[in-house]
């Protein structure tokens, strides 16, 4: 009965000091590091690995995870500077650079980064354009993490990255960028088309000017064209015969007169034949 009663104490003691231990070792891993408030006071960090604080609420432990974090920034609706309205989310990769900074300075660390990371999202995508939110998001990215980490830097928060996920129009904005886009490429199309016509211009310009100074390349051309256009049996050829060959043969005849001789032969004057009459004796 008196063993019964020494081992009460006895077990009270060793509760007691179990409590002790595991309320005085501590163990940090080595991505975390622990905030210690020593009767509220802070104190240097601890971590990582084994260390030991004061039990009883002496010494109050907070860890802190160092690893990179990735936030996702709920959707926002933005008013573009050209007056469109898109539906725009983001995601920011962040860590924790100064740990006691993160617990001394901000309450949440956590949803602080949060919600200014959204107010900053709706400010900087408010100041441009579709054109640069549809075509530029590399810039927009920059900009938006140089500004999230300058706000969060006295917080101990080092901003990697920050990345535009998705931007949605509404209907009638998509079908409306859909008909820019094919009036674009038909632009571009007939852009390309009137300066092909239009070198090919030229380069027939300075083939008729040297051929104009060579009468026997003419001809050559003819008979090429000639004989591009005999390799076809069926086809019919239409030769073209320059003018002044058959210019004589469409001029007017010229009537020829009679000059009678003096033996009553005729004889022709010029081009006409002339009859001579014989002369009286």
């Amino acid at each position: 009965m008196a063993t019964a009663y020494l081992l009460i104490p006895v077990a009270f003691v060793a509760l007691f000091a179990f409590g002790v231990v595991t309320s005085t070792v501590k163990i940090a891993r080595e991505y975390e590091r622990g905030v210690v408030f020593r009767l509220g006071r802070l104190i240097p960090l601890k971590g990582p690995g084994l260390f030991f604080i004061f039990p009883f609420g002496i010494d109050h432990l907070r860890k802190v995870d160092l690893r990179v974090v990735t936030l996702e920034v709920a959707q926002q609706e933005v008013i573009t500077s050209d007056n469109v309205t898109v539906k725009v989310n983001a995601v920011i990769f962040f860590q924790v650079a100064d740990a006691q900074a993160a617990i001394v300075r901000v309450a949440n660390f956590m949803e602080a980064t949060s919600q200014i990371a959204q107010t900053t999202l709706r400010a900087v995508l408010g100041q441009c354009s579709l054109d640069d939110l549809l075509g530029g998001r590399e810039k927009i990215n920059g900009k938006l993490q140089a500004i999230i980490d300058r706000q969060t830097e006295p917080w101990g928060i080092k901003v990697g990255t920050v990345e535009l996920k998705d931007a949605q129009l509404a209907e009638s904005m998509v079908r409306a960028l859909a008909r820019q886009a094919e009036a674009e490429r038909e632009k571009r199309a007939k852009i390309i088309a009137t300066e092909g016509e239009f070198q090919a211009a030229q380069v027939l310009a300075n083939a008729a000017e040297i051929i104009s100074t060579q009468p026997a390349a003419l001809a050559l051309r003819y008979m090429q064209t000639l004989l591009d256009m005999g390799s076809n049996q069926n086809s019919t050829i239409v030769f073209p015969i320059p003018i002044e060959l058959i210019r004589p043969l469409l001029a007017a005849p010229v009537p020829m007169k009679i000059v009678p001789a003096g033996n009553g032969t005729a004889v022709s004057v010029g081009d006409a034949p002339k009859v001579v009459a014989p002369a009286a004796h």
